[in-house]
């Protein structure tokens, strides 16, 4: 079941994705060499609370696992989930990828950047943008009438232009009052296949590319999934609203 929001489920979607904007903007101000992913968690949390927000990650259970972050925090070849933890210190020429997702009045709202640490490799860069670009593509095609494989078609076009690798096993999805909703929004794919985007759905539109194999693995941690050959990976996201006209980007900072 795809949900689709009431006017007043809107607002409230509106209001979560300002939040997580500006915990996210705030805490990437944050990220330099020489600190830990421990420190950058503890930091989001004191963001998080400020802003009167719940964390989406801490305490979220896959089986017997519970995920210890307020936070993911994935370097360089690791895609998502990646832990806080006082040994993983950031340095010059690494990139990570922030993933921030909050609660506020029971809705949710979710974001991703992937930050540079100094000086580093022109290609690494080039990864980067084209990513940031690719989720811009798919939110040009998140148009009521439309369908989920258009999203997924204009993202594949960024990657398979720039021979970059797709994570195809990780993919975007609805999202309202829980952090995984319906439908599905896959990286690659069919423009005309999958769910028609109707006016009220939101999405977390979030493209995972990399500079090798898209083949993923999972760390013994249970949780840090990394690309098998040590490719580095980027991921940026932003929370959409389908509307009558051009998509609404819910997590748009606002300054």
């Amino acid at each position: 079941m795809i949900s689709i929001k009431s006017p007043e489920e809107i607002e409230k979607m509106r209001r979560a994705g300002a939040v997580a904007a500006a915990v996210l903007d705030e805490v990437c101000t944050h990220v330099a060499p020489g600190i830990s992913t421990a420190e950058l968690d503890h930091f989001a949390k004191e963001v998080m609370d400020r802003h009167g927000a719940k964390s989406m990650t801490f305490g979220f259970r896959s089986g017997k696992k519970v995920f210890p972050g307020y936070g993911c925090w994935s370097i360089n070849d690791e895609i998502v989930h990646g832990l806080p933890l006082e040994k993983r210190i950031l340095r010059n020429g690494d990139i990570i990828s922030v993933d921030l997702a909050v609660s506020v009045d029971g809705f949710v709202g979710d974001n991703t950047r992937t930050i540079a640490m100094g000086t580093i490799k022109p290609k690494v860069q080039h990864l980067i943008n084209v990513t940031c670009e690719a989720l811009q593509a798919g939110v040009n095609a998140a148009r009521a009438g439309n369908t989920v494989g258009h999203i997924s078609a204009a993202i594949q076009r960024w990657a398979d232009e720039n021979e970059l690798g797709i994570v195809r096993e990780l993919v975007g999805h609805g999202i309202g009052r829980k952090m995984h909703e319906e439908p599905q929004v896959p990286n690659y794919g069919i423009a005309g296949r999958g769910p028609v985007l109707k006016p009220g759905m939101t999405l977390a539109i979030e493209p995972m590319f990399t500079l090798g194999s898209a083949e993923i693995s999972t760390d013994p941690d249970g949780w840090t999934v990394r690309t098998i050959d040590g490719s580095w990976a980027a991921h940026w996201e932003h929370t959409v609203l389908i509307t009558d006209n051009l998509p609404e980007i819910l997590t748009l900072l606002k300054k």
